[in-house]
């Protein structure tokens, strides 16, 4: 059961409050909305925005936010009926335009449809979405010549070409033009040859010409750089069995879902989220490649830490799919995110089962089992991924880091440097693997000038990486050199102020430097933050009575912050 925010509010207030629970006003359903929209509750902020709507009709701020709710949930229909309310309370409103456009486009009619997205080409992507869209309009209406002038307007904004050319070879296919259509995929093709989407259209073209070859040579040359390629390992197994395969792009809806969903995938990041669902929404109903858009959402949401959405997302893929141990592997750390780690290893255990030579299901798979403090079966399944490399993996580091980690944990210290040194060599001193091996000597005791040039080096190397700093700070503790650990710990809070473990750290520092109020202070400023319940006894005791004055400086006594083994991370 979904509980509005409000009466999560209601259930924590005076009992006169709770007994009165406030009236659905406008003023009532629009903050639900907007605390609907903090939490990411796209359901609420639909549910409450409707019901403020429904008293203010004509309110387009509010039809504007419903708008954008619906098409962040995929509910393309509801937001086509809000879009001529939203422009006509703000005619720039590009996704609106889009969305009528797209409608236009479904229906043939391509003047309209054009008519729209011109008005969204006012971004770069507005631009080459527009560019694009228009040009597969006149594809649709079976002229040519207007489709690759249209193209030809890429040509002004920088970045695009790849863009033009793979598009070019798309809709000279679609016609039937086999001249101009064998130059186009060619060009997409030099252009760039590490284009998944290129290389399996290219590769489906070639095939459909009979020339299953030169298909087979794009497929392994692809594969080379990216052995581990699902969509690109299915079809060259399907290469030489498999009928005649149907174009990669049959019809000016499935390219118009094929814009939406390269635009997205080039989207894919924390900062513009909320951007990639959209236009990956926006493909959804349009594309030929419904699963590998649903694989392009999911990882969309996950950025906007929408983390259950992205879950369903990656569940709606077929069964069948060349992409359905993928997605399992990152349902399983959508799992570990929210700390279900029971239910993650459980399904990662199984696709392991299923699929026993895939190197990242054990990878992730021993993540799983170091998040759950279950180190001996991390280091097992470590020792089978490893087994499965070739060593010219481009993560194949971070494995031996992640198995030094576990090592670390079971106090198998040689082995642990082993690997962290073998890590070092594969990543040419990778910053993380550096701060780790470097302060696990310190800590015990071990070729401590090397082990000191380690970490300082990794600070050079990330100086605005404020656990890095406050290792070498800890590090200086360690050492009790506590004039350089200030230094180094004090830039540590200031990077990551709201960490709590970081500012216990600076308040040892201060105690054992004789600056005991300071140090009161920010042993506070951690319990103010928040620690895990584990560490809040730790720091309420040395709050009440300070350090004893023979305690050993070891990073017992206050856990650094180098160790990423509470969290999956899995390269």
């Amino acid at each position: 059961m979904r509980l509005s925010p409000l009466l999560l509010l209601a259930l924590f207030a005076t009992p006169a409050l709770a007994e009165s629970p406030p009236e659905t006003t406008l003023f009532g359903a629009n903050l639900d909305s907007h605390m609907a929209s903090s939490f990411r509750d796209l359901d609420g902020m639909v549910d409450f925005t409707k019901l403020a709507l429904k008293q203010d009709p004509g309110n387009g701020m509010l039809a504007e936010r419903l708008f954008s709710a619906n098409v962040l949930k995929g509910d393309i229909a509801s937001a086509e009926g809000l879009a001529p309310l939203v422009i006509k309370n703000n005619s720039q409103q590009r996704t609106a335009r889009l969305v009528l456009g797209l409608k236009d486009f479904r229906d043939h009619r391509y003047a309209d449809a054009r008519a729209q997205f011109n008005e969204a080409a006012y971004t770069p992507f507005g631009i080459l979405a527009s560019t694009l869209l228009d040009a597969w309009s006149y594809a649709g209406e079976d002229s040519l010549n207007a489709a690759l002038k249209e193209l030809d307007k890429l040509d002004s904004q920088p970045g695009f070409n790849n863009y033009k050319a793979f598009h070019t070879a798309l809709i000279a296919d679609f016609m039937g033009n086999k001249v101009r259509a064998d130059a186009a995929y060619k060009s997409a093709y030099q252009l760039a040859p590490g284009s998944l989407r290129v290389v399996q259209a290219y590769g489906n073209y070639l095939e459909r010409q009979g020339n299953k070859a030169d298909a087979e040579k794009i497929y392994r040359a692809y594969l080379t750089a990216d052995n581990g390629n699902v969509m690109i390992t299915q079809q060259l197994k399907d290469l030489a069995t498999a009928p005649k395969p149907q174009p990669f792009v049959a019809t000016p809806n499935a390219a118009a879902g094929e814009i939406f969903f390269s635009i997205a995938s080039a989207m894919s990041s924390e900062e513009t989220g909320e951007a990639a669902v959209t236009f990956a929404q926006l493909a959804l109903p349009l594309t030929s490649d419904r699963d590998f858009v649903l694989a392009t959402l999911a990882g969309a949401q996950n950025s906007m830490k929408d983390i259950e959405a992205s879950t369903g997302s990656y569940e709606q893929i077929s069964k069948t799919s060349p992409l359905r141990d993928f997605a399992d592997m990152q349902i399983a750390v959508n799992q570990l995110i929210l700390d279900h780690k029971p239910e993650a290893i459980d399904k990662l255990k199984q696709l392991v089962l299923r699929s026993p030579n895939d190197i990242d299901a054990n990878v992730t798979l021993g993540g799983a089992y170091r998040s759950n403090e279950q180190f001996t079966e991390a280091a097992d399944t470590y020792d089978k991924a490893i087994a499965l490399m070739s060593g010219n993996e481009a993560n194949a580091w971070h494995v031996y880091y992640d198995r030094g980690i576990t090592y670390d944990h079971l106090k198998q210290y040689d082995k642990s440097e082993a690997d962290f040194r073998k890590a070092l060599e594969l990543s040419k001193d990778d910053p993380q693997v550096l701060n780790y091996l470097g302060y696990s000597m310190i800590d015990r005791g071990i070729n401590l000038d090397e082990a000191l040039s380690m970490v300082k080096k990794a600070v050079s190397l990330k100086p605005n990486d404020g656990y890095i700093t406050d290792s070498l700070g800890w590090a200086y503790f360690v050492l009790k050199n506590y004039t350089d650990a200030a230094t180094y710990c004090e830039r540590a809070v200031d990077l990551i102020p709201s960490d709590p473990i970081i500012a216990e750290h600076l308040g040892d520092v201060y105690w054992r430097g004789g600056r005991e109020l300071e140090a009161r202070f920010q042993w506070q400023h951690a319990l103010d933050n928040h620690p895990d319940d584990a560490d809040v006894p730790r720091i309420t005791a040395k709050l009440k009575d300070g350090l004893p004055p023979d305690l050993a400086a070891k990073p017992a006594d206050a856990p650094t912050t180098i160790d990423p083994a509470k969290k999956p991370d899995n390269g």
